[in-house]
């Protein structure tokens, strides 16, 4: 029995301008109007890693009522980890349009594992 959907997006030389906590929030709201979720509260969006110029950028999480959805985006090199996971299904197409439009990425690789005990 499958009890959850998880989809790893590894997103290769995004455009770093489009790497503001003002994107990324509209980005959020964005993806979870899309793919038919509800969100639990704001999201938490911070900027780490700033005495480490190879790991430095902005990470969020926003609870969703069926689990969570993460990110990490690298200042230095463009690069942008996004995760969703859900107990309920969700189109992986649609959060990958939604992923093109916000950063414009040169490649997106993804993983899509359906988890089970």
């Amino acid at each position: 029995m499958v009890w959850g959907y998880h989809t790893l997006f590894d997103c290769k030389s995004c455009p770093v301008e489009k790497f503001t906590e003002e994107n990324i929030r509209s980005f959020i709201k964005n993806i979870v109007w899309k793919i038919d979720m509800k969100a639990y509260g704001d999201p938490m969006i911070a900027h780490f890693a700033t005495h480490n110029p190879a790991a430095a950028g902005y990470s969020f999480c926003q609870m969703i009522e069926t689990s969570n959805i993460t990110g990490h985006f690298v200042d230095e090199t463009g690069d942008c980890y996004i995760d969703i996971f859900s107990c309920k299904e969700y189109d992986k197409d649609i959060a990958k349009e939604v992923i093109n439009k916000f950063f414009k990425p040169r490649g997106i690789s993804m993983k899509y594992i359906e988890r089970s005990v």
